[in-house]
C-alpha cells in the first residue's frame, strides 16, 4: 500500500498558477518602480492607452507652438528696439531742422540728413539670426531698400522706388487655429522718413538748396524748412502709430506664451498622471505583492509536504 500527498495534481496546478500570478504582479511592481512608469507599452496602459496617445500629441504640439511663438517674441521685441531707433532718428530730423530755423544756419544740415539716411538704411535692411530680411515682406534674402545715397533717392521719380519689399506679413501659429500676426515691411515703416528726406535732399540739389554753402537762410530755404518741420512731425506721429501696433502684437504674443506654458503643465500633469509610477502607491502594492508571494509558496509548499502519515495515530497515542 502506497501512500499518497493530500493534494492532487489539479489542486497543485491551481498554486502554481498562483504563483506565476503572484510572481507576475511583484515583478510589475518591481519595474513600475524601476521605471517609474506605469507600463512600457501602450497596452499596459489599457483603456487609457487612447487618452495617453491624445494627450502626448496634443503635448507636442503646444511645444511646437512654443517654439514658434518664442522665435516671433524675439523678433518682435527686436521689431521694437529698431523702431525706437527709427523714432530717435525722426527726432534728430526734426531737430535738425528746427535748429537750422531757429539759428538761420543751414550748413550743418546735410551732414545730419545724410547721418540719418545711412542709419535708417541700416535699420531697415538688418537680418534676423538666420540671415533673412527682416523688413523684406517675403523676399527674405533680397535688401528692401534699394538706394545706396541721398543722390540715388533724389533721383527716383518717386519714393516707393526706393523699396523692394513683398507685401507678406509674418504671421505665426500659436494654437490651433489661432495665428497672430507681428511682422512689417520697410515700406510700411520707412516711406515717411525716406520722404522726407528725399524732400530736403532735393531741395538742397535745386536752385534754392546749397544749404551747406549759405551762411544764413534765404526766404526760400526758410519757408522750405518751416514747412519740414511740420511734415517731420506728421511722420513721427504715424511711427509712433507702426511702433503701437507693433507693441500689440508682441503683448499678443506674450500672452499666447504664458498660455503656451500652462497648457504644457496641464498636459504634463496629466500624462504624469497615467504613465508615471505613483511611488507612495507602488510601494505599498510591492508590500502586498511580496506578502501575497510569500503566503502562496508557504501554503504550495505546505501542502505538497502534507500525506496521510500526517493523521496517522502515532504509537502510544
Amino acid at each position: 500500500m502506497s501512500v499518497d500527498r493530500i493534494a492532487t495534481a489539479q489542486q497543485s496546478a491551481y498554486f502554481l498558477a498562483q504563483i506565476n500570478k503572484a510572481s507576475a504582479a511583484l515583478n510589475t511592481t518591481n519595474e513600475q518602480i524601476a521605471s517609474q512608469n506605469v507600463a512600457n507599452t501602450y497596452a499596459g496602459f489599457g483603456n487609457q492607452a487612447q487618452v495617453l496617445t491624445a494627450s502626448i500629441s496634443a503635448n507636442a504640439r503646444n511645444d511646437a507652438y512654443k517654439a514658434a511663438t518664442n522665435l516671433a517674441i524675439t523678433q518682435s521685441d527686436m521689431q521694437d528696439n529698431q523702431l525706437a531707433s527709427l523714432g530717435e532718428l525722426v527726432a534728430q530730423l526734426k531737430k535738425a531742422v528746427s535748429d537750422a530755423v531757429s539759428n538761420n544756419d543751414p550748413t550743418s544740415l546735410m551732414g545730419q540728413v545724410q547721418n540719418i539716411f545711412d542709419q535708417a538704411t541700416a535699420i531697415l535692411n538688418s537680418k534676423d539670426a538666420n540671415g533673412d530680411y527682416i523688413y523684406s515682406g517675403g523676399r527674405t534674402d533680397t535688401p528692401p531698400i534699394t538706394v545706396s545715397s541721398l543722390s540715388d533717392l533724389v533721383a527716383l521719380p518717386s519714393v516707393a522706388g526706393a523699396f523692394n519689399n513683398g507685401t507678406d506679413k509674418k504671421s505665426v501659429q500659436v494654437a490651433d487655429g489661432h495665428t497672430i500676426s507681428f511682422g512689417m515691411t520697410a515700406s510700411d515703416v520707412g516711406t515717411g522718413l525716406m520722404q522726407a528726406l528725399k524732400d530736403i535732399a532735393a531741395f538742397d540739389a535745386g536752385a534754392s538748396g546749397n544749404l551747406n554753402g549759405s551762411t544764413s537762410l534765404s526766404q526760400a530755404q526758410n519757408d522750405f524748412l518751416s514747412g519740414q518741420i511740420v511734415s517731420v512731425g506728421t511722420v513721427a506721429t504715424n511711427l509712433n502709430t507702426v511702433t503701437a501696433e507693433n507693441g500689440y502684437a508682441y503683448n499678443q504674443l506674450e500672452s499666447a506664451s504664458t498660455q503656451q506654458d500652462s497648457m504644457a503643465t496641464l498636459y504634463t500633469g496629466f500624462i504624469n498622471k497615467i504613465q508615471k509610477t505613483d511611488m507612495a502607491e507602488a510601494a505599498t502594492q510591492l508590500s502586498l505583492n511580496q506578502t501575497a508571494l510569500q503566503a502562496v509558496l508557504q501554503v504550495t509548499s505546505g501542502l505538497n509536504q502534507l500525506t496521510l502519515l500526517n493523521y496517522l495515530p502515532t504509537p502510544g497515542g
